[in-house]
């Protein structure tokens, strides 16, 4: 489920973000005995769904839209209404993200992964991996300025 979640995070498509789970796990159930170290399964899997969703987006052509999904709330008490409109506002102002800010926002905030496993996941640098979480956290703070919330500040993370 987590997966599928960050997939879904990741393409903001329900049917795709099943696939890309799915692919995953074919991948990783094939592959098991290349794990070395048993206590890094999640960030090994999630490693699996990046080089997917990489695969994904290399073959799909460049201007294919990815739809955003929008839940409806016929009877709904106002409340419910409102607590949906929000979730709705993040996600599209994650789905507006760029693509390397989308995926570490994803990883770090959504899933509580350290700077080290994201940049183990991406293959990237961990100074790339806060550079692009911090353009990230302020484009979002922006775009979802005008809900009227204060900003939550996440505090850093020790690196080291």
């Amino acid at each position: 489920m987590r997966l599928y979640r960050m997939a879904y995070a990741w393409c903001c498509e329900p049917a795709l973000a099943d696939d890309l789970a799915q692919e995953a796990l074919a991948k990783a159930l094939q592959k098991i005995h290349q794990l070395r170290e048993p206590e890094r399964l999640e960030s090994w899997l999630y490693a699996i769904l990046h080089n997917c969703w990489r695969t994904h987006l290399r073959q799909r052509k460049p201007d294919t839209p990815l739809d955003e999904e929008i839940i409806p709330c016929e009877d709904c008490p106002e409340q419910l209404n409102q607590r949906q409109q929000v979730i709705d506002s993040v996600r599209a102002a994650i789905a507006h993200l760029p693509l390397g800010q989308r995926e570490v926002i994803t990883l770090v905030d959504l899933n509580g992964f350290t700077y080290a496993e994201v940049a183990e996941v991406m293959e990237i640098p961990i100074g790339t991996v806060m550079s692009r979480l911090n353009r990230g956290r302020k484009a979002l703070q922006s775009a979802l300025s005008d809900l009227g919330q204060a900003p939550q500040r996440t505090p850093l993370r020790r690196v080291k």
